[in-house]
C-alpha cells in the first residue's frame, strides 16, 4: 500500500523560520544563564540604626553695642569759710596823676642854633646812569668835556666788550645765540659790583658776566658833589656766523 501525500502540505517550507526561532530562544536562555548571580548569605547583615534626638543648646544673646555705664557723680565739695580777724593795718597806695594842668608852670628854654649838632648820614644811594650828574670816568676819558663824558663812557664800554668777547664753544656746538642784558653797579670807589644778566641760556649769561667783571677801576660817579653808586645796563649780542 503506498502512502498518500498531500500535495498542499510541504514540511520544509517553514524550516528556516523555525530554525531562527529556536536559535533566538537558545541565545536568550544562554544570556539569562550568564547574567544569573548568586550571593553568599553569610555576609548579609541587617543592622539597626538608632537615631538619638539632637540636643538643642541655648546660645545666650550678647549685645555688642551695649553703652558703657555712666560715670560716677562728681564728689560734692563743701566750702568752708573761716573768718580771720585783721592783725595788721595795710596802708593804701595813692597814685597821683602825672598829667599837667593849667596851674603847673612851664619852664621856658631858648635853644640857640649853635647848640644843635647836625650829624651827616652817609646814605648808600644808588643812582641810575641816565640820572647821574657826574658819570663815572672810564680810564681814557679823562679831560673830556662834561657834556661828552657819557658818550665817552658808553664808547669805552663797547670797546671793552668787543676786545674781551669770546663765543663759548659749547654754545657754538649747541647752536645757542641771542641777546644777553647785563646790569652792573659801579660803587662809590669805582669798582664794578652786583653783575647780573638775563639771556636765552645760562652759558651765554655766564660769558657776558665774565666780560663785564673784567672792567677796570673807574673814577666813581658823583651826585651833588658826593661819590655814589651808579647802575648801568649794557646789551651783549651773541650771533653765530652762517656760511
Amino acid at each position: 500500500m503506498k502512502p498518500k501525500k498531500n500535495p498542499e502540505l510541504e514540511i520544509g517550507r517553514n524550516s528556516s523560520l523555525y530554525f531562527a526561532i529556536g536559535l533566538n530562544l537558545m541565545l536568550f536562555l544562554s544570556w539569562q544563564a550568564l547574567e544569573y548571580k548568586t550571593y553568599d548569605k553569610d555576609f548579609v547583615a541587617i543592622d539597626i540604626l538608632n537615631v538619638d534626638e539632637e540636643l538643642e543648646e541655648d546660645i545666650p544673646i550678647v549685645n555688642i553695642n551695649t553703652p558703657p555705664p555712666p560715670p560716677p557723680p562728681p564728689p560734692v565739695v563743701v566750702e568752708t569759710i573761716t573768718i580771720v580777724e585783721d592783725v595788721e593795718d595795710v596802708e593804701e597806695t595813692i597814685i597821683e596823676s602825672t598829667e599837667a594842668n593849667q596851674n603847673d608852670a612851664v619852664e621856658e628854654r631858648i635853644v640857640d642854633v649853635s647848640d644843635v649838632d647836625v650829624e651827616e648820614v652817609d646814605e648808600d644811594v644808588e643812582v641810575p646812569f641816565a640820572a647821574i650828574e657826574d658819570v663815572p670816568v672810564f680810564p681814557g676819558c679823562e679831560g673830556e668835556p662834561r657834556n661828552k663824558m657819557k658818550d665817552c663812557f658808553q664808547k669805552k664800554i663797547q670797546e671793552h666788550v668787543v676786545k674781551n668777547f669770546r663765543y663759548p664753544e659749547l654754545a657754538t656746538e649747541m647752536g645757542i645765540q641771542g641777546r644777553v642784558s647785563v646790569i652792573f653797579v659801579i660803587d662809590s670807589k669805582g669798582f664794578t659790583t652786583k653783575v647780573r644778566s638775563r639771556g636765552p641760556d645760562k652759558i651765554l649769561e655766564k660769558e657776558a658776566e665774565r666780560i663785564i667783571s673784567l672792567l677796570p677801576k673807574m673814577t666813581p660817579g658823583k651826585q651833588r658833589g658826593r661819590s655814589v653808586k651808579v647802575s648801568y645796563a649794557v646789551p651783549i649780542f651773541f650771533k653765530l656766523q652762517t656760511s
